[in-house]
């Protein structure tokens, strides 16, 4: 009997508690297995300087559902009018995917459209490192600013539901 007890408590404090964690500056709240590490860069693009805003978990245990997590966002200027446009929109995830599966030299495996609320966004999943890891992502544009969440896991592990659980945790405030 003490045997089964010490197993079950172990499975229990082995468990991570999840938290929400709030960005009030990036109007968002996730929840996710620990602490986030920000972090800010200036990329020049096309549009001029963004502010690249990252929030991200790098798991230590190669047990964890996901080896990371992941929430960025960036400002676009008030010239860039994606709200005009519908074509303009498509286009920008269209690139924004090509660009993530170039990146990694991977294999994009699956996309398509979403929403949150009434804002667009996509979803797709890159297999990447000779088909042994799996980047899923999901991407949003509201008004100006863009977002972009993220896990990334072992291939034998991405049908996780933590991965779920972090997706759809994601709330603007």
């Amino acid at each position: 009997m003490s045997t089964i007890l010490l197993l079950v408590s172990s499975l229990v404090f082995s468990q991570t508690q999840w938290q929400l964690q709030t960005s009030l500056d990036g109007s968002f709240s996730i929840q996710l297995p620990g602490s986030f590490t920000e972090k800010t860069d200036t990329v020049k693009t096309d549009v001029g300087q963004l502010v690249y805003h990252t929030f991200f978990l790098q798991t230590d245990e190669k047990t964890d559902d996901n080896l990371f997590y992941m929430v960025s966002y960036c400002d676009y200027p008030a010239t860039v009018a994606f709200a005009d446009s519908v074509d303009l929109v498509k286009e920008f995830f269209q690139t924004t995917l090509e660009s993530a599966v170039e990146t990694v030299h991977g294999e994009l495996t699956y996309s398509a459209d979403i929403q949150l609320d009434k804002y667009p966004g996509m979803t797709w999943r890159i297999d990447y490192l000779e088909g042994k890891v799996v980047i899923k992502n999901r991407a949003y544009l509201v008004g100006s600013r863009y977002y972009s969440l993220q896990t990334i896991s072992w291939k034998e592990k991405s049908m996780n539901s933590a991965g779920t659980q972090f997706f759809d945790s994601f709330r603007l405030l």
